[in-house]
């Protein structure tokens, strides 16, 4: 699909995520959900559970982070392989290597940094 057949919210809270601005992603992606009644609609709230996951991690909440992981992936599941031009397994593959130290660490509260390598980014096809 070109761009131009996406609502531009979705394609905004791509590029917002693109550049680890979670924060400012999941306000973009969460208006369109508001807005949204339709088929897709869980799977722009998985999306906004992503982002304010990464957005937990990298402000070193890692409590709330591994909570929303849990929840963003229940979201997103039914949409898998593939949905509105998103690899969802490739996101899931690069979410799961980013958050691995915190989904494993035994401890409630861990002290993990995120490594911005690992970070994964939103390529439409």
């Amino acid at each position: 699909m070109s761009d131009a057949a996406y609502d531009p919210r979705y394609l905004a809270g791509i590029e917002h995520f693109n550049v680890c601005d979670f924060f400012e992603a999941h306000e973009v992606w969460e208006e369109l959900w508001a807005d949204y009644r339709g088929p897709s609609r869980k799977f722009y709230q998985g999306l906004i559970q992503v982002a304010v996951c990464l957005h937990h991690f990298g402000n070193g909440n890692t409590r709330g982070a591994k909570k929303l992981y849990l929840t963003s992936v229940g979201y997103l599941q039914e949409y898998r392989p593939h949905h509105l031009g998103l690899d969802l397994e490739k996101l899931f593959r690069e979410f799961e290597v980013c958050l691995k130290p915190v989904l494993e660490s035994p401890d409630e509260f861990p002290k993990i940094d995120i490594v911005p390598d690992l970070i994964p980014e939103i390529h439409l096809k």
